[in-house]
């Protein structure tokens, strides 16, 4: 195999004889600049099936976000371009007028945003902002609504949560305002829930309770569970897949428990070795040098090649995502085959 070698991307096939919930192809988002418009991602391709829990990682900056929040069209449109399709149940999201978005925000699709403090109105209380969620899709009688909210309210978790309907988000610890928001998301039972961050500044007691409360929700609703992170034991405790983005790039989709055995793309390897490890007491923690590249001054061909110990002569050609393993995994790496790699586990 050389670096000019080509071979059907991901994105051609996502969701193939799957009848996948969510088909991304292509997607490519820009944000205007005084200097011109500045591609923040470039062909991003992956899809989520029905109740399938898929983790998007990577270091800040290298698109997660902003692809979440492209998914459901929540862009600047005087800012931000954004091409290619986001398919949802046979749908391009991209190619619907906005009266026809509004409908599935929040009810067929919903998110959870990093800041819940920043994300619930202060002057409002929760029972209010919760309600409001509901009643933008579904017409109910105002006893109906608050019956509902405090039933939400309590399969998340919240002690009291008829006491609760009526504080605001102030009187709230950080994990119970989480909890809200997640409540919030999921009122109108949604087929696909994008989380973003959801465990930002939490202690890691709160932030195991919220993973275990979003996987057991997933698999006792059927809900599929788009989780964005930077954080790959997050991902490894509630994902069953796991999308890797390196500089607006999606550079390895495969399987979690896969993944941590063998990854197969040298970012992804870079990231597991850089999770402390209980049975090494001494020594320095491996890291990557360098820092993601500026949008506005990508390199050529493969992004990752000035921080790569793997690299060599033909890694300045275009990356293609190459399937391995029968395609049952992807990786944006022309060495995948050849480079033996550390796990998290080895």
């Amino acid at each position: 195999m050389n670096a000019t070698t080509t071979m059907t991307a991901p994105e051609t096939v996502a969701g193939k004889g799957t009848g996948a919930l969510l088909t991304v192809r292509d997607l490519t988002i820009s944000f205007q600049t005084d200097h011109g418009d500045v591609p923040v991602t470039r062909n991003i391709g992956f899809s989520v099936a029905p109740g399938e829990r898929l983790g998007i990682v990577g270091e800040s900056g290298c698109g997660k976000s902003v692809t979440g929040l492209a998914l459901l069209r929540l862009l600047p449109t005087a800012t931000s371009r954004i091409s290619g399709e986001v398919n949802f149940e046979g749908r391009n999201l991209l190619a619907l007028p906005e009266r026809q978005m509004r409908p599935i925000r929040g009810r067929e699709i919903a998110m959870i945003f990093q800041e819940p403090m920043s994300a619930l109105d202060p002057v409002f209380t929760i029972g209010h902002q919760i309600a409001e969620a509901y009643l933008s899709h579904f017409p109910a009688s105002r006893a109906e609504v608050k019956e509902r909210v405090i039933d939400a309210l309590d399969q998340v978790g919240i002690a009291l949560p008829a006491r609760r309907y009526d504080e605001y988000p102030h009187q709230l610890s950080g994990g119970m305002r989480q909890r809200v928001m997640i409540a919030m998301a999921l009122i109108c039972r949604p087929k696909l829930l994008i989380a973003d961050e959801p465990t930002t500044a939490l202690d890691v007691t709160v932030q195991a309770q919220i993973l275990k409360l979003l996987r057991d929700l997933s698999e006792r609703t059927g809900t599929a569970l788009l989780f964005i992170t930077h954080d790959l034991g997050v991902v490894a405790e509630t994902c069953t897949r796991m999308i890797t983005m390196y500089a607006g790039e999606v550079v390895e989709d495969s399987p979690v428990d896969d993944v941590l055995v063998r990854p197969r793309h040298p970012y992804t390897s870079g990231l597991l070795c850089s999770l402390p490890r209980l049975t090494e007491r001494r020594g320095v923690l491996p890291s990557i040098p360098g820092r993601v590249p500026s949008p506005a001054a990508m390199p050529s061909g493969c992004r990752f090649r000035s921080r790569c110990p793997h690299a060599i002569e033909g890694c300045e050609a275009d990356q293609r995502m190459l399937p391995v393993e029968g395609g049952t995994r992807y990786a944006r790496c022309w060495r995948t085959e050849e480079l033996q790699l550390r796990g998290a586990v080895q």
